[in-house]
């Protein structure tokens, strides 16, 4: 599904939600490449980021031709800010009515309130295509996703202890959280 175009206005500050578009492909692949240097919340390394144009052309067209998926570009005064998506989690039919939720934003743009509206908007959408639950996933450590996730009703359902080992050999645990949607 592709979002069309919407504007929002949020601390003073011009928000403008996208669709991702094939010629965003590269800018997409750096950014990235940026926010998994900029925190350790992220799913890899920077240097893990090996995605070819063609590569996330292909994710961005899944995404935009699927009628249980969709990604959103956010954009702060016209500067590419974040990203989120959702994914139906269709392999069966008894899996039909969750949702995993993603999102991440360069660091400069936390912090005032546009990941919550990211999330407004996503669960919004998620919420008109029928899903049930929404699922995601926060990395221990990170209490300010967290607290969000919290506060928009997403409840805390499990862990896997250490599934994350950084470089310097420290871990962190992954939480599990869910959302109903009705």
């Amino acid at each position: 599904m592709i979002l069309v175009d919407e504007k929002h206005e949020l601390n003073g500050k011009t928000i403008t939600f996208r669709g991702a578009r094939a010629e965003d492909a590269d800018m997409l692949i750096n950014y990235l490449k940026t926010v998994s240097g900029e925190t350790r919340f992220l799913m890899c390394e920077a240097d893990e980021v090996n995605y070819t144009a063609e590569d996330e052309i292909s994710f961005i067209n899944g995404h935009n031709e699927s009628e249980d998926a969709m990604l959103i570009l956010a954009f702060v005064d016209g500067e590419y800010a974040g990203n989120c998506s959702f994914e139906g989690k269709t392999s069966s039919r008894r899996t039909k009515h969750r949702v995993g939720v993603g999102i991440a934003l360069f660091q400069k743009f936390t912090g005032f309130g546009l990941g919550r509206l990211m999330l407004e908007l996503l669960l919004k959408k998620i919420k008109e295509q029928g899903f049930e639950q929404a699922e995601l996933t926060v990395v221990s450590g990170n209490d300010r996703a967290y607290h969000l996730y919290e506060s928009m009703g997403f409840k805390e359902c499990g862990r896997v202890p250490h599934a994350n080992k950084y470089d310097d050999g420290t871990y962190s645990d992954d939480i599990l959280m869910v959302m109903p949607l009705q």
